[in-house]
């Protein structure tokens, strides 16, 4: 069984149990916040998405103690595009309920980050604040992508749709997802390998409205300037913001001219 395998096992327990509750979630929910996608379509430079992480399968603890509110104001003094908070609590530490505190604090786009496999996920996220929600094609079959796609959509909420390889991309434009991320990380043996962005970026229709964006190791300057000569409008990063001495330096040294943009 890999990682992948382990975690969504956990994943329909937790759908199972949130089914047994009452949520009533509206429209009215959502609060307004700017939409990633035409945020990162105008951006002439490397935007960054911040996550929130305290933890992970293959680095285990990476910041117990971390607030998530602390986190998120300093990731928007640094001038985070949006901010990632992780939800799942068995395997990265995180909760429904940082998210909700997360998005009292900060208007910028928030990203629910999860393994979601049910619409009652999506009803939470949304519930909690989150101005877009992951979905990750490697944990779903194509019907249930195309359901939780639309149901996501309808209920007005951008989706992240992440994939690891060429054929994962080809899925993801069969649902006509706008906002496409590439995992650096393969979630099956949580190896991490920034040659999937440039392999995904190959057969990645620039020239459609569609946005190219980097997942996971993305260390420094130099990992971020890969990504974007690969045509990376922005990249997801959480461990080494969330284990930096200084966020705001960290952050702002990804933040690099887009490949392409004018100076």
């Amino acid at each position: 069984m890999t990682i992948l395998d382990e975690i969504l096992q956990v994943k329909r327990l937790e759908v199972k149990r949130m089914l047994m509750e009452k949520l009533v979630v509206s429209c009215e929910t959502l609060s307004k916040r700017p939409s990633l996608f035409e945020m990162l379509q105008k951006s002439n430079r490397l935007e960054v998405i911040s996550e929130m992480k305290r933890a992970s399968p293959s680095k285990g603890m990476i910041a117990n103690e971390a607030d998530p509110v602390t986190q998120a104001k300093a990731y928007v003094r640094a001038g985070a595009a949006c901010i990632s908070v992780l939800t799942d609590t068995s395997f990265f530490k995180g909760s429904f309920d940082d998210l909700a505190a997360v998005s009292e604090a900060v208007r910028i786009p928030l990203l629910c980050k999860d393994f979601i496999i049910h619409e009652v996920q999506i009803d939470r996220a949304k519930e909690a604040g989150a101005s877009v929600i992951l979905l990750i094609v490697a944990a779903l079959d194509d019907a249930t992508l195309q359901r939780l796609h639309s149901y996501a959509t309808g209920m007005g909420l951008e989706v992240l749709v992440e994939v690891h390889d060429a054929k994962e991309l080809k899925r993801a434009l069969a649902v006509d997802a706008r906002l496409i991320g590439v995992n650096n990380r393969n979630l099956r043996t949580f190896e991490v390998d920034l040659a999937r962005t440039e392999e995904v970026a190959r057969h990645f229709p620039f020239h459609e409205e569609r946005i190219f964006i980097s997942e996971s190791g993305i260390m420094n300057a130099m990992d971020a300037q890969r990504a974007a000569a690969a045509g990376a409008s922005a990249v997801l990063v959480g461990e080494s913001l969330m284990r930096s001495d200084s966020v705001e330096d960290a952050l702002r040294c990804l933040q690099i001219q887009k490949a392409g943009a004018p100076l």
